[in-house]
């Protein structure tokens, strides 16, 4: 029998579009957008300036990415220094990489924690010079696959699958090639932020095969490894220094203060142009089902680079393919195909891999946090990624149940509650989606339980107490997770706590003050008063009311959106607390530049006026995303701000546990996007194309707005539609124009009191 033909990659690119409008390096270097024009330019940006994602070889969901390490920001791979605000400092004057290393994460900010574990690194130098940082050169990347080389002549290549990785190292003429896996790698190279093994194992099994378990952060990471390379030596290291004829290394405690580098090391002559091939599978259930991993995706004993990257690639499509646009410039294309491959990096999901309960199912970690995706990247996969929606959603029940929470963010590690100060019970709002789209089978009795129980720990025992908790979002937060959780009750027939929960969840009025129609003073995070004053609540009509009436809202409106107001000037490097200070002051809109009020432009449409949301979009989409490694306007959060880009640019925005879609104008003439239950075709009449900044603009082109709409030729006589229904598929068809009509001005979206 002949063997199958493994594609190349100019073959895949052929067979699969949507794999060529992705360039991974968007968002891995500092914003580098043209200044804006218009109404963008008068938003401001209190976060860094960087989109913190990473070029490496990733996998949907994947428990595996790899990518180039420098030890700095962002994600290991980069130049910068820590930061918090303003343009991120350079610390090195070139990319550069020690080495090659797994688990990088994808858009997260200054999170102090990251993986970076088992660094692989090959040498044509001296085991002392292990550590050391090269140049990168002639960088390469697409989904599934990662190539550069080093200064050192050594070409390096990695692929990844699911829970695998496998390198490929082409050396120059050498007496002593190294291909050197170091075990003590973790987190970043600056100040407080690497990662400390607290115990570990590695032992060498065969001719070229090894396997250990790194404990980290309470987390048993296990590897099985081969390497193909014929005639080279194997032995183990410990503080630079080879271990000859030993197979074993225990250590039982490990310390900063004790820490000594360790790893495995395989030696050998190479000629020019030689290859060797290096298969690591992992696991976070011990070493036999590493080794599991390994065979099921790379085979036995055999070089496996190709087969897995066609895999990977194959994969990649897949997802991508879900959604498929048409018309744009080249420019805004590349934009949308790296926005979506960004929104589906995270987070991580590894069935039957939880360190932390015996049974199986899947195990979601690197969740770098629920404040950042929840409104955005979550409705994304619940539309196109369903049953992945669904297993982050069983993984969270299971993580309650084991640690007594649900999380707000969660890593590979113990601990749910550390990024608790974000927010209170988001997981709720996924949860009420899930469970009005019927999307999935979780068992929604036992669900209840822990959403109910959830509600009375941590900020939610005051809010129970007072009916208002400081930080003041977090009694918006409640509040809403209470009506997401009433909400489930009453589907399920549990009357009496759906109408406690209910009564609970009209708190939200506490929040605001009746002066101001604006949230009451407290501490805020990343942000201030007005960035949360305009979140899309349960009761819009409620809220407007409380503010004094659509002209009063749409005039603060237009007021945290800086229409009139003459550009601003952004933070610089190094900001000073005054610039930041009087930046906060102008209680503007953060331009995407961060998340809380990412869908404060929709409020607009609750007081009859789409054509407003209309211009922010509009405006966002032209000026604050781009093409290049400067392309993102902030970090990109684990595919938080990718995700919004998508349904921007779709035309369509989900407002997260309300089962319920707002229409705007769609940057494509026509789209074609797989929807949990089936096809929707969103079709315009009228559409122009626009050119964005990264097309070289010097003025915003004019703004389009829907003056009609119809679903499967029925009329929509307001700019919403339920999600569950358009979760089943259909024919969206808006008709667009230069300049609004009354469409959308007086039959609003819904809300509880109108």
């Amino acid at each position: 029998m002949r063997a199958m033909a493994i594609p190349t990659q100019t073959q895949i690119d052929a067979r699969h579009p949507s794999l060529q409008d992705v360039d991974p390096f968007i968002g891995t270097a500092a914003t580098g957008l043209p200044p804006a024009r218009g109404l963008a330019a008068t938003w401001w940006f209190p976060k860094p300036q960087v989109g913190n994602t990473h070029p490496g070889a990733t996998s949907p969901f994947g428990m595996v990415s790899a990518c180039a390490y420098s030890g700095a920001y962002p994600t290991g791979y980069g130049r910068y220094g820590k930061n918090t605000q303003g343009v991120p400092e350079t610390i090195f004057p070139r990319l550069e990489a020690s080495g090659f290393t797994h688990f990088q994460q994808s858009g997260t900010g200054m999170i102090r924690k990251y993986y970076n574990y088992v660094r692989v690194t090959p040498m044509v130098q001296p085991l002392d010079d292990l550590g050391q940082s090269w140049a990168l050169g002639d960088e390469t990347a697409h989904p599934g696959y990662y190539a550069a080389s080093l200064d050192t002549g050594i070409r390096c290549e990695i692929t990844v699958g699911e829970k695998v990785a496998v390198h490929r190292y082409t050396f120059p003429e050498s007496r002593s090639a190294r291909a050197v896996v170091d075990l003590t790698c973790g987190g970043l190279a600056i100040d407080r932020s690497r990662t400390v093994p607290l115990r570990a194992q590695v032992e060498i099994t065969g001719k070229g095969q090894a396997q250990g378990t790194v404990v980290v952060e309470g987390v048993p990471l296990s590897f099985y490894l081969e390497v193909d390379s014929p005639g080279w030596r194997q032995m183990l290291w410990h503080d630079r220094r080879l271990i000859d004829g030993g197979t074993r290394l225990d250590f039982d405690s490990i310390r900063h203060t004790t820490l000594r580098a360790f790893g495995l090391v395989f030696i050998g002559p190479a000629t020019a142009g030689q290859s060797i091939e290096l298969r690591i599978g992992f696991s976070l259930r011990g070493q036999e089902q590493a080794q599991e991993n390994l065979r099921r995706e790379c085979g036995s004993g055999q070089p496996a680079f190709d087969r897995v990257q066609v895999n990977t690639g194959e994969r990649w499509a897949r997802h991508l393919e879900q959604i498929q646009v048409e018309g744009g410039t080249q420019a805004r294309r590349t934009v949308f195909g790296s926005a979506l491959y960004h929104s589906l990096i995270k987070p991580c999901i590894a069935d039957d891999e939880s360190p932390f309960w015996p049974y199986g199912g899947p195990f979601a970690f690197d969740i770098c946090t629920m404040w950042d995706i929840y409104k955005t990247q979550l409705p994304l996969l619940q539309a196109i990624a369903p049953k992945r929606a669904v297993d982050i959603m069983e993984s969270l029940i299971r993580v309650c149940e084991e640690e007594g929470n649900f999380p707000i963010g969660y890593r590979m590690a113990r601990g749910a509650d550390r990024f608790s100060r974000q927010g209170s019970a988001l997981a709720h709002t996924a949860l009420a989606d899930i469970h009005a789209l019927g999307i999935g089978d979780l068992d929604w009795q036992w669900a209840l339980v822990h959403m109910d129980d959830d509600l009375r720990r941590q900020y939610g025992e005051d809010f129970l107490d007072k009916g208002v908790v400081h930080p003041i979002t977090h009694t918006l937060d409640l509040a809403f997770a209470h009506h997401c959780t009433a909400r489930i009750a009453h589907a399920l027939g549990d009357d009496d706590l759906s109408r406690s929960l209910f009564e609970y969840s009209e708190n939200w009025v506490n929040a605001f003050e009746e002066d101001t129609g604006l949230l009451r003073e407290s501490t805020f995070y990343e942000g201030g008063k007005w960035n949360y004053s305009f979140r899309l609540m349960q009761d819009m009509a409620a809220r407007i009311k409380l503010a004094g009436g659509d002209a009063a809202f749409v005039a603060m409106l237009d007021s945290f959106f800086g229409f009139g107001a003459p550009p601003v000037r952004q933070p610089g490097r190094a900001a000073s607390l005054q610039e930041m200070a009087d930046g906060y002051a102008l209680n503007r809109f953060e331009g995407l530049n961060n998340e809380p009020d990412m869908e404060a432009p929709w409020a607009y449409h609750w007081a009859g006026r789409p054509d407003r949301t209309a211009q922010v979009v509009h405006s966002a989409l032209t000026w604050q995303f781009g093409t290049g490694p400067g392309g993102l306007p902030g970090n990109d959060d684990s595919g938080g701000l990718s995700a919004w880009y998508v349904w921007a640019s779709l035309g369509l925005f989900p407002v997260a546990g309300q089962n319920l879609f707002l229409i705007h104008p769609p940057a494509f003439s026509r789209s074609v996007m797989q929807f949990s239950q089936g096809e929707l075709t969103i079709e315009t009449t009228g559409h122009i194309e626009q050119k964005i900044s990264s097309d070289g603009i010097d003025e915003e082109p004019p703004v389009q707005y829907v003056q009609s709409a119809t679903l499967d030729g029925k009329a929509l006589d307001g700019p919403h539609i339920p999600a569950s229904r358009l979760h089943r598929g259909g024919r969206l068809h808006l008709q667009l124009g230069s300049s609004p009509t009354s469409w959308g001005q007086s039959v609003r979206p819904p809300s509880l009191s109108h």
